[in-house]
């Protein structure tokens, strides 16, 4: 009788384990979309680490490859969405000033209590600081400002891709263990 009470009790600790860390791991999915829009969330890799966190259920055995694919692309994806937007400005003819406009304008886009901030910000930050670095060429400062913007955007959509097929992993995997995870 008491070997029935420990194992019940331990399958059904078991269950709630594990419909926690699938409630975390589709939490950090949800803020990993809205991260690769918003820099001051994390994108991919909290997509990453819901993947990891479904991983860690019973219910689900655990597949390296996947992980291990996953976790690659999440760090080149992170390392690029540093360098695009820089590449970006460069691209159009910025310079150092451009960039660093570009990354103050980001936050302060993000800070700022106006629509779209973070597209915003960034092309302001990249106009202001290559007018600082040159003050009578505002043609290359409009030009280096919209690289910025450009190298934003397809940092931002890459990582919303990625996000979006992390995410589409995730519910097929959920999809696939639903009998032992509900």
């Amino acid at each position: 009788m008491i070997g029935f009470i420990n194992k019940f009790v331990g399958t059904k600790l078991q269950k709630n384990m594990d419909s926690l860390l699938l409630l975390l791991g589709f939490i950090c999915m949800i803020v990993g979309i809205f991260g690769s829009f918003l820099p001051v969330l994390p994108g991919l890799s909290s997509c990453w680490v819901g993947l990891l966190l479904l991983y860690l259920t019973k219910a689900v055995e655990n597949n390296y490859w996947v992980l291990g694919i996953t976790l690659l692309l999440t760090i080149v994806i992170t390392i690029l969405d540093y360098v695009i937007p820089a590449k970006g400005t460069k691209k159009f003819g910025g310079s150092s000033y451009g960039i660093w406009g570009t990354n103050i304008g980001l936050i302060i886009g993000i800070l700022a209590p106006i629509p779209f901030g973070v597209i915003i910000g960034p092309f302001v930050g990249a106009f202001v600081g290559e007018l600082i670095y040159d003050s009578k060429n505002h043609q290359r400062a409009l030009k280096a400002a919209t690289g910025s913007l450009l190298g934003f955007i397809a940092s931002s959509f890459v990582n919303f891709l990625f996000c979006i097929i992390y995410l589409g992993i995730f519910v097929s995997i959920v999809w696939q263990n639903r009998a032992g995870l509900f």
